[in-house]
């Protein structure tokens, strides 16, 4: 079983002092806006003051705010994905017959399409993974979730984390290869489905 962190007592005032750079840095990042990045950290601050009592001490503080502003910025991008698909359906001309062959003269289909290949068990059981895996990635020490993140979330050869990490290829692959171990351990631990073969 983890330990709770021992940590100073909660002062949600110092937080901005404490982690406020931290959390600025790890959200440009990824959103590439500083303007949007600062306001995602002011929402994962609101909603860390929120729900500040449900933090049990599993991970840092640090850990934690962090895991919540992971969950501001998808929600952004999920966001930006459905105004970008609403501003195109706005776009599409009302006199524009291209589609009318999709329907026959009743407002039916003409051909049925195709059957929706998405169950919405298996959606909630990849949200429920991806909130284990994010614990997981929590639990890691931060430089070796930051090479992971680099990697394998926003796609950085080898070269760029060099650069950013200050390590040399070999210290990155090394990095890498413990953060894909602690990673895996963890996830065995903690999600049932996830066995890996040993041999």
């Amino acid at each position: 079983m983890t330990e709770p962190h021992r940590e100073l007592p909660d002062h949600p005032e110092d937080w901005v002092d404490q982690y406020g750079d931290a959390l600025y840095r790890f959200a440009v990042a990824r959103v590439k806006d500083p303007s949007i990045a600062e306001e995602l950290v002011q929402e994962a601050l609101v909603s860390a003051l929120g729900s500040r009592k449900s933090y049990k001490g599993m991970s840092s503080r640090k850990t934690w705010l962090t895991a919540i502003l992971k969950y501001k910025i998808v929600d952004h991008f999920r966001r930006s994905r459905r105004e970008s698909a609403n501003e195109n359906l706005d776009r599409i001309d009302a006199h524009d017959t291209s589609g009318d062959d999709l329907f026959n003269e009743k407002g039916g289909w003409s051909l049925l399409p195709p059957r929706w290949q998405t169950d919405p068990g298996k959606i909630q059981e990849q949200r429920e993974f991806l909130d284990i895996f994010y614990q997981c990635l929590g639990e890691l020490p931060e430089r070796l979730a930051r090479v992971f993140m680099l990697r394998e979330m926003d796609g950085a050869e080898t070269g760029e984390i060099c650069q950013e990490m200050k390590v040399t290829p070999t210290n990155s692959w090394t990095l890498l290869y413990r953060a894909r171990m602690g990673l895996k351990r963890c996830l065995e631990a903690r999600w049932p489905g996830v066995r890996t073969e040993r041999g």
